[in-house]
Protein backbone atom coordinates (compact mmCIF):
# COMPACT_ATOMS: atom_id res chain seq x y z
CA UNK A 1 0.00 0.00 0.00
CA UNK A 2 2.97 2.28 0.85
CA UNK A 3 4.08 1.82 -2.80
CA UNK A 4 1.40 2.45 -4.41
CA UNK A 5 0.56 5.35 -2.19
CA UNK A 6 4.06 7.07 -2.80
CA UNK A 7 3.78 5.83 -6.36
CA UNK A 8 0.60 7.75 -7.38
CA UNK A 9 2.00 11.55 -7.27
CA UNK A 10 4.74 10.32 -9.15
CA UNK A 11 2.68 9.00 -11.73
CA UNK A 12 0.83 12.69 -11.63
CA UNK A 13 4.13 14.50 -12.00
CA UNK A 14 5.17 12.04 -14.89
CA UNK A 15 1.73 12.89 -16.61
CA UNK A 16 2.13 16.67 -15.78
CA UNK A 17 5.90 16.42 -17.83
CA UNK A 18 4.21 14.90 -20.60
CA UNK A 19 1.67 16.98 -21.08
CA UNK A 20 4.42 20.04 -20.20
CA UNK A 21 6.44 18.51 -22.99
CA UNK A 22 4.00 18.97 -25.30
CA UNK A 23 2.40 22.24 -24.65
CA UNK A 24 5.97 23.77 -25.08
CA UNK A 25 6.06 21.86 -28.84
CA UNK A 26 2.63 23.05 -30.05
CA UNK A 27 3.26 26.41 -28.18
CA UNK A 28 6.09 27.02 -30.49
CA UNK A 29 4.60 25.55 -33.56
CA UNK A 30 1.30 28.02 -32.35
CA UNK A 31 2.95 31.09 -32.52
CA UNK A 32 5.38 30.45 -35.19
CA UNK A 33 2.05 30.15 -37.96
CA UNK A 34 -0.07 32.46 -36.22
CA UNK A 35 2.14 35.06 -34.08
CA UNK A 36 1.82 36.45 -30.81
CA UNK A 37 -2.37 37.06 -31.24
CA UNK A 38 -2.65 33.19 -31.34
CA UNK A 39 -5.53 31.89 -28.96
CA UNK A 40 -4.12 29.47 -26.15
CA UNK A 41 -6.87 27.24 -26.46
CA UNK A 42 -4.96 26.62 -30.03
CA UNK A 43 -2.30 25.36 -28.33
CA UNK A 44 -4.28 23.59 -25.88
CA UNK A 45 -6.17 21.98 -28.72
CA UNK A 46 -2.62 21.30 -30.75
CA UNK A 47 -1.15 19.72 -27.56
CA UNK A 48 -4.35 17.58 -26.76
CA UNK A 49 -4.50 18.94 -23.16
CA UNK A 50 -7.84 20.34 -21.94
CA UNK A 51 -8.08 24.51 -21.37
CA UNK A 52 -8.34 23.11 -17.21
CA UNK A 53 -5.19 21.58 -17.47
CA UNK A 54 -3.73 24.43 -19.03
CA UNK A 55 -4.49 27.18 -16.88
CA UNK A 56 -4.49 25.21 -13.81
CA UNK A 57 -0.62 25.03 -15.35
CA UNK A 58 0.30 28.79 -16.75
CA UNK A 59 -2.89 30.94 -15.76
CA UNK A 60 -2.07 33.27 -18.66
CA UNK A 61 -0.37 33.02 -22.08
CA UNK A 62 2.73 35.59 -20.59
CA UNK A 63 3.25 32.55 -18.48
CA UNK A 64 2.94 29.92 -20.75
CA UNK A 65 5.70 31.83 -22.95
CA UNK A 66 7.59 32.85 -20.12
CA UNK A 67 8.19 29.26 -19.55
CA UNK A 68 8.44 28.39 -23.00
CA UNK A 69 11.85 31.21 -23.05
CA UNK A 70 13.30 28.68 -20.20
CA UNK A 71 12.18 25.55 -21.69
CA UNK A 72 14.26 26.08 -25.03
CA UNK A 73 17.94 27.78 -22.98
CA UNK A 74 17.67 24.53 -20.92
CA UNK A 75 17.21 22.46 -23.91
CA UNK A 76 19.89 24.19 -25.83
CA UNK A 77 22.36 23.87 -22.30
CA UNK A 78 21.62 20.44 -22.41
CA UNK A 79 23.14 19.87 -25.91
CA UNK A 80 25.93 22.11 -25.72
CA UNK A 81 27.27 19.92 -22.68
CA UNK A 82 26.28 16.53 -24.39
CA UNK A 83 28.80 17.61 -27.36
CA UNK A 84 31.21 18.79 -24.87
CA UNK A 85 31.02 15.85 -23.55
CA UNK A 86 31.00 13.04 -26.03
CA UNK A 87 33.05 14.68 -28.56
CA UNK A 88 36.78 14.44 -28.59
CA UNK A 89 37.63 17.28 -30.76
CA UNK A 90 36.28 21.19 -30.52
CA UNK A 91 35.57 21.30 -33.69
CA UNK A 92 33.54 18.38 -33.74
CA UNK A 93 31.80 19.52 -30.73
CA UNK A 94 30.88 22.36 -32.16
CA UNK A 95 29.06 21.05 -35.23
CA UNK A 96 28.05 18.30 -32.86
CA UNK A 97 25.09 20.69 -31.22
CA UNK A 98 25.15 22.46 -33.96
CA UNK A 99 23.05 19.81 -35.93
CA UNK A 100 21.65 18.43 -32.88
CA UNK A 101 19.77 21.55 -32.06
CA UNK A 102 18.44 21.76 -35.92
CA UNK A 103 17.42 18.59 -35.09
CA UNK A 104 16.22 18.75 -31.50
CA UNK A 105 12.18 18.12 -31.00
CA UNK A 106 10.54 21.48 -30.31
CA UNK A 107 13.93 23.68 -31.39
CA UNK A 108 13.20 23.50 -35.05
CA UNK A 109 11.42 26.95 -35.12
CA UNK A 110 12.62 30.51 -34.06
CA UNK A 111 10.63 32.34 -31.13
CA UNK A 112 12.38 35.99 -31.39
CA UNK A 113 10.27 37.35 -34.14
CA UNK A 114 6.98 36.56 -32.00
CA UNK A 115 8.34 36.90 -28.07
CA UNK A 116 11.26 39.60 -28.80
CA UNK A 117 10.61 42.22 -26.54
CA UNK A 118 7.46 41.61 -25.50
CA UNK A 119 8.37 39.92 -22.21
CA UNK A 120 9.82 41.10 -19.14
CA UNK A 121 13.05 39.73 -18.15
CA UNK A 122 12.84 37.73 -14.43
CA UNK A 123 15.09 35.88 -12.35
CA UNK A 124 14.59 32.49 -14.01
CA UNK A 125 15.00 33.89 -17.27
CA UNK A 126 18.10 35.95 -16.48
CA UNK A 127 19.53 32.96 -14.82
CA UNK A 128 18.52 30.25 -17.62
CA UNK A 129 20.50 32.88 -20.23
CA UNK A 130 23.37 32.88 -17.78
CA UNK A 131 23.78 29.78 -17.31
CA UNK A 132 23.28 29.22 -21.80
CA UNK A 133 25.52 31.95 -22.22
CA UNK A 134 28.08 29.76 -19.80
CA UNK A 135 27.72 27.03 -22.27
CA UNK A 136 27.98 28.80 -25.27
CA UNK A 137 31.51 30.17 -23.91
CA UNK A 138 32.91 26.95 -23.42
CA UNK A 139 31.98 25.75 -26.94
CA UNK A 140 33.11 28.56 -28.36
CA UNK A 141 36.25 29.05 -26.53
CA UNK A 142 37.67 25.27 -26.83
CA UNK A 143 37.20 25.71 -30.86
CA UNK A 144 38.84 29.45 -31.12
CA UNK A 145 41.50 27.77 -28.48
CA UNK A 146 42.36 24.67 -31.11
CA UNK A 147 42.73 26.97 -33.85
CA UNK A 148 39.33 25.76 -35.74
CA UNK A 149 36.78 28.25 -35.80
CA UNK A 150 37.08 32.38 -36.94
CA UNK A 151 38.09 34.35 -34.40
CA UNK A 152 35.50 37.21 -35.18
CA UNK A 153 32.85 34.61 -34.30
CA UNK A 154 31.64 34.59 -30.68
CA UNK A 155 29.66 32.76 -28.22
CA UNK A 156 26.94 35.60 -28.49
CA UNK A 157 26.75 35.16 -32.24
CA UNK A 158 25.26 31.65 -31.28
CA UNK A 159 21.56 32.91 -30.51
CA UNK A 160 21.14 34.65 -33.65
CA UNK A 161 23.11 31.55 -35.43
CA UNK A 162 20.22 29.09 -34.62
CA UNK A 163 17.52 31.98 -35.10
CA UNK A 164 18.70 32.17 -38.96
CA UNK A 165 19.39 28.77 -39.64
CA UNK A 166 15.40 27.72 -38.75
CA UNK A 167 13.32 29.62 -40.63
CA UNK A 168 10.16 28.46 -40.59
CA UNK A 169 9.40 26.87 -44.01
CA UNK A 170 6.30 25.59 -46.31
CA UNK A 171 7.37 22.22 -46.48
CA UNK A 172 6.90 19.11 -44.44
CA UNK A 173 9.03 19.13 -41.80
CA UNK A 174 11.51 16.03 -42.51
CA UNK A 175 11.82 18.32 -45.51
CA UNK A 176 12.67 21.66 -43.69
CA UNK A 177 14.75 19.66 -41.57
CA UNK A 178 16.65 18.38 -44.05
CA UNK A 179 16.94 21.62 -45.80
CA UNK A 180 18.25 23.75 -42.55
CA UNK A 181 20.96 20.54 -42.04
CA UNK A 182 21.66 21.35 -45.35
CA UNK A 183 22.68 25.18 -45.32
CA UNK A 184 24.03 24.40 -42.10
CA UNK A 185 26.89 22.52 -43.52
CA UNK A 186 27.31 25.95 -45.89
CA UNK A 187 27.82 27.80 -42.80
CA UNK A 188 30.06 25.68 -40.99
CA UNK A 189 32.38 25.43 -44.33
CA UNK A 190 32.27 29.64 -43.74
CA UNK A 191 33.60 29.29 -40.22
CA UNK A 192 35.81 26.51 -39.71
CA UNK A 193 39.47 28.11 -40.12
CA UNK A 194 42.83 26.26 -39.80
CA UNK A 195 46.46 27.84 -38.88
CA UNK A 196 47.00 27.90 -43.00
CA UNK A 197 43.67 29.97 -43.36
CA UNK A 198 43.03 34.03 -43.52
CA UNK A 199 39.48 34.18 -43.86
CA UNK A 200 37.84 37.68 -45.04
CA UNK A 201 36.60 39.19 -42.16
CA UNK A 202 32.81 39.27 -41.26
CA UNK A 203 31.46 42.72 -41.72
CA UNK A 204 29.81 44.64 -38.57
CA UNK A 205 30.59 44.11 -35.50
CA UNK A 206 29.55 40.84 -33.39
CA UNK A 207 26.47 41.10 -31.23
CA UNK A 208 26.91 40.98 -27.71
CA UNK A 209 24.94 39.67 -24.95
CA UNK A 210 23.78 42.79 -23.70
CA UNK A 211 22.13 43.22 -27.00
CA UNK A 212 21.10 39.94 -26.87
CA UNK A 213 18.53 40.69 -23.97
CA UNK A 214 17.40 44.03 -24.97
CA UNK A 215 16.67 42.00 -28.33
CA UNK A 216 14.84 39.35 -26.23
CA UNK A 217 13.28 41.34 -22.92
CA UNK A 218 10.82 44.06 -23.07
CA UNK A 219 12.14 47.11 -21.17
CA UNK A 220 12.29 47.55 -17.64
CA UNK A 221 9.48 49.44 -16.44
Amino acid sequence: MGDMQSGAPRGRRREADHNDIRLMQAAREVFAEQGWEAPVSAIARRAGIGMGSLYRRYPSKEQLAQRMRIVGMEQLTALVHTALTEEDEPWSAFARFLRDALSAQGLGTPLLPVLGGRLPATDEVDAAADRLRTAFDALVGNAHRAGVLRADFTSADMPLLLEHLTPRLPVPDERAAALHLRYLDLVLQGLRTSAADSPTPLPGPAPDWAELRELWNAPAG
